[in-house]
């Protein structure tokens, strides 16, 4: 084994700076994906809660209102 240890040569500086910025780019790539499906979750729960409270509204409009009878007195 210490006969092979004087062939290792260190990489050079510019390849690991190149391997840096890729890992770099797939890292914010993936995080940005990430983002985008966290908010068009968001989005899409947001518009289904909106027409939920859209209809729970309408139905309570078209609910007979006992408090107005008390009002009119």
């Amino acid at each position: 084994m210490s006969k092979h240890l004087p062939y290792i040569i260190p990489s050079r500086q510019p390849d690991v700076e190149e391997s840096f910025a890729a890992y770099q780019t797939t890292h914010q790539f993936y995080q940005e994906v990430q983002t985008r499906l966290e908010f068009q979750r968001h989005c899409e729960w947001y518009y289904v809660t909106a027409e939920r409270n859209r209809q729970e509204l309408k139905r309570m409009r078209g609910e007979l209102n006992i408090f107005r009878w008390f009002r009119r007195r």
